[in-house]
């Protein structure tokens, strides 16, 4: 493992969520789930990487839903001693004032091959702490905006002293994964000028060294996702001397902090997560260059073991190149047929244990389970319950499974959970509606791989990218998707899957989505799926060697290391070698 002898990382990952493990509740969905995808990658690569995040020692929370779909949560009971190892070191943070100190429990992820990739969960639950303080680390999301800003206290500025304090002295790139982690900039700033101050007394040397070292990726198309404190909040909290660094590298406006500014301006490389949400991003951040490198996920975790034992037959060198999956096109189509059939099996089965509920595994099945609030639309496919169940009686029965968690401040989100309820009451024994509750990690590798049909129904342009479908295509599921994030680049029309409205629309158009879902269910897939079993074989073959082959984790990672990570200046291109010399060998 390459923790390290030498003290030096390619990468240092902040992320205020990671997903490494089920057990392990300190994510709520798609950015936690990048983040542990990441690292799972960079652990097969043998990349020396480490990430940086909180505890959470309450998990995000755990969701229950009563009869009427009326959501209510619960903190999250876990031992992190039973899957972390304790680091000795502590640091101290500053936080109003006083002297918070930190410790770090240590998770090792394990690629393929052998190499680790240590992720420092940060924790401030230490008796030398005020009980409030203790409390810091617990909550994924909780709290109000002082709570909020102080964790991002400790896991900017604690996490950059928990990296030294551990050996990590020489980092090629600290990568702010969205800007709840800006504040590492400015730790790492302070770190360029010690002994002689920071900000205003910074020199533009000294900023374009930090600069240098700095990568952000930017994950959310809406201004509302992104994060802002009040410069008297921020003043209380950092104190005035921060507060002018601050100003002096203009991220102040308003009478705000903008961490998201803070992370445009620190850093040398700014990226959305899809071509469509690069746009977006530049429409935003008129003033800075922002790239794009399309999400992926991790195939070695999103595969159903169906399909890997299928992989590993027909494409052997696909868990150590994914580019293999291309090759799937040349795999018989009853093979795929029956690799699905058996993830079909284990997804009811699963259904049947958690609720009692038997679902037909002849019927077409539909997947729908995201976060769940407004511009996601969950019950978009609900909105005609008459033309739905036409479409069950004519073109074929149909069965519907959903999932997903509304954030406990989210009113209209837990509304469309609600609706969704209603739905299902008034289609039963016509169309069967599942709600799976507590939608996690585990559950959706579940969903993924067994459903027949992916569905993805937000709201343009308000999709930076999404990574359901992506882990849908790798266990041969289509999906039937709004044009918007990843879909735009991995959509081909009867091809890959099916989309929703129409492309040449940059936004939504309400009058026109429910139509053409329904429109495509009715007279294309039904009909495909009953009736022409070989040419629904055919798209999920095809989802797999276009989609699965490209959008992973080892093409995302490869494209962070050519064109972020060891490039210092982004108009050179990095050589080969230095890429060859970073990362190990995969054999």
């Amino acid at each position: 493992m390459m923790e390290t002898a030498t003290g030096t990382l390619t990468v240092a990952y902040f992320s205020m969520e990671f997903a490494v493990d089920p057990a392990i509740p300190t994510y709520s969905g798609g950015l936690g789930i990048l983040a542990g995808d990441t690292m799972r990658a960079a652990a097969d690569l043998g990349l020396p990487a480490a990430g940086v995040t909180l505890l959470h020692r309450k998990g995000y929370f755990r969701q229950h839903l009563d009869e009427d779909g009326n959501q209510s949560a619960s903190p999250v009971e876990w031992s992190p001693e039973k899957y972390l190892q304790k680091m000795p070191p502590r640091v101290m943070a500053t936080i109003c004032s006083r002297q918070v100190q930190v410790q770090a429990w240590r998770y090792l992820v394990r690629g393929q091959f052998g190499h680790t990739v240590p992720v420092y969960f940060l924790d401030t639950a230490l008796p030398e702490n005020t009980p409030w303080d203790q409390h810091l680390t617990d909550y994924l999301y909780g709290g109000d905006a002082h709570y909020r800003l102080c964790q991002e206290v400790i896991l900017g500025w604690g996490g950059t002293a928990m990296l030294r304090m551990l050996g990590y002295h020489n980092t090629k790139a600290c990568h702010i994964n969205e800007g709840h982690s800006a504040l590492a900039c400015l730790a790492l700033l302070e770190e360029q000028t010690w002994g002689r101050g920071a900000g205003n007394d910074a020199t533009p040397a000294d900023v374009e060294a930090v600069r240098q070292r700095c990568v952000f990726t930017t994950h959310t198309p809406l201004p509302v996702g992104h994060d802002g404190f009040p410069l008297d909040l921020v003043r209380g909290v950092l104190g005035s001397k921060r507060v002018d660094d601050l100003m002096a590298i203009q991220c102040c406006s308003d009478g705000a902090l903008s961490m998201t500014n803070l992370a445009l301006n620190l850093s040398r490389y700014v990226n959305g997560v899809s071509m469509r949400h690069e746009e977006v991003s530049r429409n935003m951040f008129t003033n800075h260059r922002i790239n794009a490198i399309t999400n992926g996920v991790h195939v070695g975790t999103w595969t159903s073991a169906p399909f890997c034992r299928l992989y590993d037959h027909c494409i052997p060198e696909w868990r150590r190149d994914n580019l293999y999956l291309r090759y799937a096109i040349n795999i018989p189509l009853g093979e795929i047929r029956q690799a699905h059939a058996e993830a079909k099996q284990g997804l009811l089965a699963e259904v049947e244990q958690r609720t009692g509920v038997r679902l037909d595994p002849a019927v077409m099945t539909i997947g729908l389970a995201r976060r769940v609030t407004a511009y996601k639309r969950s019950d978009l496919l609900f909105s005609d319950l008459e033309r739905l169940t036409s479409i069950a009686r004519q073109a074929g029965p149909l069965q519907v499974i959903c999932g997903g968690k509304a954030h406990p401040a989210d009113e209209g989100g837990k509304a469309l959970i609600r609706r969704i309820f209603q739905a299902k009451s008034a289609l039963e024994g016509i169309i069967p509606v599942v709600y799976l509750e507590d939608y996690d990690m585990a559950l959706a590798k579940y969903l993924c791989s067994g459903v027949d049909l992916w569905l993805n129904t937000p709201q343009k342009p308000r999709e930076a990218s999404g990574t359901s479908g992506m882990k849908a295509a790798l266990n041969g599921v289509p999906s039937l998707s709004i044009l918007d994030g990843w879909w735009l680049e991995g959509h081909i029309e009867g091809v890959t899957g099916w989309c929703i409205g129409d492309a040449c629309y940059p936004e939504t158009r309400p009058d026109r989505d429910a139509p053409t879902l329904y429109d495509k269910l009715e007279q294309v897939i039904a009909p495909l799926f009953y009736q022409q079993q070989d040419g629904f074989a055919s798209v999920m073959r095809s989802a797999i060697a276009m989609n699965g082959s490209y959008f992973n984790t080892q093409r995302m990672l490869g494209q962070y290391l050519q064109n972020a990570y060891l490039r210092g200046d982004t108009n050179l291109a990095v050589p080969a070698a230095d890429i060859a010399a970073t990362v190990s060998p995969s054999r």
